[in-house]
């Protein structure tokens, strides 16, 4: 569609305003709105910031960056703003950062991602789907339940789940699932499975639109991984297919089953999960999600029963090109979707480049398996704090080879600020469990 076919659309539809939408370093979504009349400037020249006072972006000395739209991520949002004298509608557009120099800005998530996909083409392009789960409170103060619902089961708000997906479907999002999850007050939605990096899009959008619509509810949408102790946290499963000239390559037409390639993509998964976990689960509550169960995964296995497994290969299609995919359940919505998936991806490959075969399939709680019984399974743990897994991060090969130096150096330096405070801070655990009796 060209410029004059936007605006007569936008003319058309009362858009008054077009918002650029990124993300920082942790992937918070990040925005600003700019009149119409300015959109063919934001299309020819981009729209200048202040990159300083992003988290993990450019230093004060070389603040200056720009923002470049990917005209084909423009979408109109479908409900309308209302002043006091005033209505307008506005559109969304994703795009890239640059540097004054006009080179690709190195901290720059999205552009990692685009850059990852691009790299490994030649052997296939990833696909990716993601199941989004979050918790309706009753407000932003504290995690107070909302209803008392289990999975597939009662509860409330499912209401929702419905508008959220009635926006997603108008403004091109396709939607598979929702439901009630196992928790109280937990919900899901599914999204269906589209390229990677549209993916990630898609999920920046699905979670900002849930928290809106959950504020029109006068209720509250958390995407925090274990906001309460003892119940199921929030996961966000990915599901993960390669293709190329319109094949599926996880799919063996022969065997109606999982390919070699897949197997080997599996076993990279598997050899560096604890090397990219912490872009996986990259809080701290993250590590309060990943206990036995809680329908979690805990150690580095794969199964395609085995719910607690790190990679789980769904079965209810077996057969079916299309539907073959596996499923990497330890991220949580919590994280940069751009990152994670780039880490995914980078190793994946890796397990396909070194011909790695997978360990046997687990199809049991590897919590119940003994030390003995673990080991002679080469059964691994992935790590419990954000700490341990830093440490994998940062002596990664992997994970030095798959990021710009910018984004490596200022992940870690963010979260190990973020685990100081956090073993400064005196927790309610300590006042409740040590102040009246030392």
């Amino acid at each position: 569609m060209k410029v004059k076919e936007y605006l007569k659309e936008f003319k058309d539809k009362n858009v008054r305003f077009i918002r650029p939408i990124f993300v920082d370093i942790l992937g918070r979504m990040l925005d600003f709105t700019i009149p119409i009349d300015e959109f063919e400037n934001l299309i020819k020249d981009g729209k200048g910031f202040d990159g300083s006072s992003v988290e993990g972006f450019a230093r004060t000395e070389e603040s200056d960056l720009r923002f470049i739209p990917d005209v084909n991520t423009l979408m109109i949002l479908p409900w309308e703003y209302k002043g006091i004298e005033s209505s307008w509608r506005e559109a969304i557009v994703f795009g890239h950062i640059i540097e004054p120099s006009g080179k690709e800005y190195e901290g720059d998530t999205r552009t990692l991602l685009k850059n990852i996909i691009e790299k490994y083409k030649d052997i296939g392009t990833l696909k990716c789907g993601a199941e989004i789960e979050f918790f309706i409170f009753e407000n932003d103060k504290s995690p107070k339940h909302t209803d008392e619902g289990g999975y597939f089961r009662s509860g409330l708000y499912g209401e929702i789940r419905k508008e959220v997906q009635l926006i997603l479907n108008e403004m091109g999002i396709k939607t598979e699932f929702d439901h009630h999850e196992v928790a109280q007050s937990q919900h899901e939605i599914n999204l269906l499975y589209s390229d990677a990096l549209k993916m990630a899009d898609e999920i920046i959008l699905t979670k900002y639109i849930i928290k809106r619509i959950a504020r029109k509810y006068g209720v509250y949408a958390s995407f925090m991984p274990k906001p309460i102790a003892g119940i199921n946290g929030n996961g966000m499963h990915l599901h993960l297919s390669l293709w190329k000239d319109g094949k599926n390559l996880f799919f063996d037409e022969e065997k109606q089953g999982l390919s070699k390639i897949a197997k080997s993509y599996i076993a990279g998964l598997i050899k560096y999960g604890r090397d990219i976990q912490a872009a996986l689960n990259q809080w701290i509550n993250s590590y309060k999600r990943l206990y036995p169960g809680y329908e979690a995964p805990t150690y580095l296995v794969w199964g395609t029963k085995n719910r607690s497994a790190y990679i789980r290969v769904p079965e209810y299609q077996k057969g079916k090109e299309s539907a073959t995919r596996i499923e990497i359940r330890s991220p949580d919505p919590a994280c940069n979707p751009y990152l994670a998936i780039s880490l995914i991806h980078a190793a994946g490959i890796q397990g396909i480049k070194e011909g790695l075969e997978p360990p046997e399939p687990v199809e049991v709680d590897v919590f119940n398996l003994s030390e003995s019984e673990r080991k002679k399974l080469n059964i691994e743990e992935l790590s419990l704090s954000l700490e341990k897994a830093l440490e994998f991060f940062e002596n990664s090969e992997l994970v030095k080879r798959t990021l710009p130096k910018h984004i490596y150096r200022k992940f870690i330096e963010n979260k190990k600020i973020e685990c100081n405070n956090f073993n400064m801070a005196v927790t309610d655990y300590e006042i409740e469990n040590y102040f009246g009796v030392l």
